[in-house]
C-alpha cells in the first residue's frame, strides 16, 4: 500500500476525519504500507496538505472528501471570513481547542476537567465530558473559589487534585473575562494560559498591562492555537516510542 493510501484508509478508519496528531498515531497500526524514511509524520502532514481527496477542515484537523457533506452535516465546518462569526463555528472552535487541551492533559497523566456548561460538547465524536477524567471538580479549596474555578474552559488537576494549569479559550469573545477570574484564582500556584488565535497577541500584550490585572500579568501566558497544536501532535508522537529521553 502506498504512503497516501494508507493516510486516506485511516481516515476512512476514523471516520473520515481525524487530527493531524491522530493520523501520526494510527497510520503506523497498517502494516501494509512502509515509510523508509526518517521523517514519516512530515510525510504525513505534506499528504493531507497536498492530496486533492483530503481537505483542511481548519488548523490540525482533515477530512475526506468524499465525506464532505455529511461531516458539514455533523458540523464540520470550514471556517471562512463569511461565517467565522457563525454560532455554529464558534462554539465547534472552543469545543475543538478545549479537546485538544484535554487530550494533552490525558496523555501527560495529569487529571482534567471540563466545565458542567461544555460536558456535551464534542471533540470530534467525543462529548468532552467523556474525554476529561473528572466528572466534578475537586474540592480544592473554599467554596467560592472551587466555584468560580468551575467555569474555567479547562483545569488540569495534579495526582493531589490541586490545580496544576487553568486554560480560557479565547476565540471571539472579550480576554477580559478571562484575566478577571485568574485574578480571582492567582492565589493558586498554579499556571495560567489563554488559548487563542495568534492574531489576537497584541490585543493581550495590551490588557494585560492593564492595572487591574498587575498581579498576574507576570503569570499569565499565551499560546497560540498553532502552537497548541504542535505541542499535542508532539505528545501523541511521544507514545510511540519506548523510551523518552
Amino acid at each position: 500500500m502506498k504512503q497516501h493510501e494508507a493516510v486516506i484508509q485511516t481516515l476512512e478508519n476514523l471516520g473520515g476525519v481525524a487530527t493531524l496528531g491522530k493520523l501520526n498515531q494510527e497510520v503506523m497500526k497498517i502494516e501494509d504500507c512502509k515509510w523508509g524514511t526518517k521523517t514519516p509524520f512530515a510525510s504525513i502532514r505534506r499528504i493531507v496538505q497536498l492530496n486533492k481527496d483530503i481537505y483542511k477542515i481548519k488548523p490540525g484537523l482533515y477530512g475526506l472528501v468524499r465525506h464532505r457533506n455529511r461531516l458539514e452535516q455533523e458540523g464540520y465546518i470550514v471556517e471562512t471570513e463569511k461565517n467565522r462569526n457563525a454560532k455554529e463555528v464558534v462554539e465547534f472552535n472552543h469545543s475543538y481547542y478545549q479537546g485538544i487541551i484535554l487530550s494533552i492533559g490525558n496523555i501527560k497523566g495529569l487529571q482534567t476537567f471540563v466545565p458542567n456548561q461544555d460536558k456535551n460538547r464534542k471533540f470530534l465524536s467525543q462529548p468532552l465530558g467523556d474525554l476529561a477524567t473528572l466528572k466534578s471538580i475537586p474540592p480544592f479549596s473554599f467554596e467560592n473559589l472551587v466555584k468560580r474555578s468551575s467555569s474555567v474552559d479547562v483545569i488540569w488537576f495534579n495526582e493531589r487534585r490541586m490545580p496544576h494549569s487553568f486554560f480560557e479559550v479565547e476565540h471571539s469573545t472579550t480576554l477580559q473575562n478571562s484575566l478577571a477570574k485568574f485574578v480571582d484564582l492567582q492565589d493558586f500556584n498554579s499556571r495560567m494560559i489563554i488559548v487563542a488565535n495568534v492574531a489576537r497577541r497584541k490585543e493581550f500584550s495590551h490588557k494585560i498591562g492593564f492595572a487591574a490585572f498587575r498581579e498576574v500579568a507576570s503569570r499569565v501566558k499565551f499560546v497560540n492555537y498553532e502552537e497548541l497544536l504542535s505541542q499535542y501532535e508532539t505528545a501523541i508522537r511521544q507514545q510511540l516510542y519506548e523510551t523518552i529521553l
